[in-house]
């Protein structure tokens, strides 16, 4: 299957996991257009002071790719600083959080993938 650009879905989520300002997704596959275990294949980006708020993955995984931008991420209780081309993995009833720490918009992809 081949998707366009223009042909993925936008949308805006204000305060997401009671972060901080306003995330942006652009879906480039819908969990219906796909047949494996994936919940969310998304673009994700944020902008200076954005956030998306501390929250748990249970039976499932969520996978961030920083494309640019810098972030701080609380990745079950240790802080780190990701840069563009680092990747992190949270699961398995751990939890995370992610915040644009620089002064350019943070653009991530976050995959979630279903254990069962």
């Amino acid at each position: 299957m081949l998707k366009r650009v223009e042909e993925m879905k936008k949308e805006i989520r204000e305060r997401m996991r009671d972060g901080k300002g306003s995330v942006e997704l652009q879906h480039v596959f819908i969990q219906d257009e796909l047949t494996g275990k994936c919940r969310l294949f998304a673009r994700v980006t944020l902008k200076p002071g954005c956030s998306i708020g501390t929250h748990t993955h249970d039976r499932e995984e969520e996978i961030y790719y920083i494309i640019s931008g810098t972030a701080t991420v609380d990745d079950n209780g240790e802080i780190r600083t990701l840069r563009p081309g680092d990747a992190v993995l949270t699961g398995n009833g751990a939890y995370h959080s992610i915040e644009n720490a620089g002064d350019e918009d943070l653009v991530l992809m976050a995959v979630i993938l279903l254990y069962d």
